[in-house]
């Protein structure tokens, strides 16, 4: 639709941050040093924010972009919030941004989950383990960071990409994960059963909007609490690129692999 919404002037903006807190909706965040508008919808256009850029860098202009949501806005001030609250990563620098649901701990921690009973897999069949620096072929991945939370809709590496969005179990269930998987693709991990989904939708449909993927695959595990991931992907799809198809490929943790293409309007069960 066309509406009024704010544009930012990345060769005036310092990165100061002083317009983060002015847009109530939490629609700016400051990443890779500028402000950013980390999704349209969070975007009211009434323009809140200008008054507060000591650059002049932000200004409102009209023109086509996705209606505001004002419940999507709502749901990513809370779970800022809470990400404001959840206990800081100390010492590691790679961590430092990782959020973690508020109790997700204590309460996930085997506590009645199936996907966390304890269980021996047949390895009755398995090669022997190779010797330690053996060749197993050169490694696919062909971008850092690939955490989520760490990773910058606007990333170069994901622009126009065929995007991977993993649950970080699977490469341990598939023994050619590479080669199967990463080869030729951008990819972000994550834990639906760790992290807040909200905050994975938020940022799964930011990285849509701005990357414009050519494709988009979900890796899950068969255990009833990866689906989140699959179900966030699909939300996010569904306000960033409804008409892109999303194909999610759900791992046995034994190895086998089934295949679903949900176009628009599909979600995930």
């Amino acid at each position: 639709m066309l509406r009024k919404i704010i544009t930012i002037d990345e060769s005036k903006c310092d990165g100061c941050g002083a317009c983060v807190p002015a847009c109530k909706e939490g629609a700016l965040q400051v990443i890779d040093g500028k402000a950013r508008l980390v999704s349209e919808v969070y975007c009211d256009g009434l323009g809140a924010c200008l008054g507060d850029c000591p650059r002049g860098a932000i200004e409102i202009v009209e023109r086509e972009a996705p209606e505001f949501d004002m419940e999507a806005a709502e749901r990513h001030v809370a779970a800022l919030e809470a990400s404001k609250q959840a206990p800081a990563a100390h010492g590691c620098p790679g961590s430092a941004h990782r959020t973690l649901a508020a109790g997700s701990h204590a309460h996930h921690a085997g506590g009645g989950c199936p996907g966390s009973a304890q269980r021996m897999l047949n390895t009755a069949e398995q090669p022997p383990r190779s010797e330690p620096g053996a060749a197993s072929g050169p490694s696919q991945l062909g971008h850092w960071p690939v955490q989520l939370h760490l990773v910058s809709p606007r990333a170069p590496f994901l622009q126009g990409a065929d995007l991977l969005v993993c649950a970080d179990c699977v490469p341990f269930a598939v023994p050619d994960f590479h080669q199967r998987y990463l080869a030729g693709r951008a990819v972000v991990v994550g834990c639906p059963k760790l992290d807040s989904l909200d905050h994975y939708r938020e940022k799964l449909a930011a990285i849509v909007f701005h990357a414009h993927p050519k494709s988009l695959t979900v890796l899950r595990m068969e255990v009833p609490c990866c689906g989140g991931i699959s179900q966030a992907v699909i939300e996010a799809r569904d306000v960033a690129a409804p008409e892109l198809t999303v194909e999610v490929h759900t791992i046995g943790t034994e190895g086998a692999i089934s295949v679903r293409s949900l176009g628009p309007d599909a979600g995930e069960g």
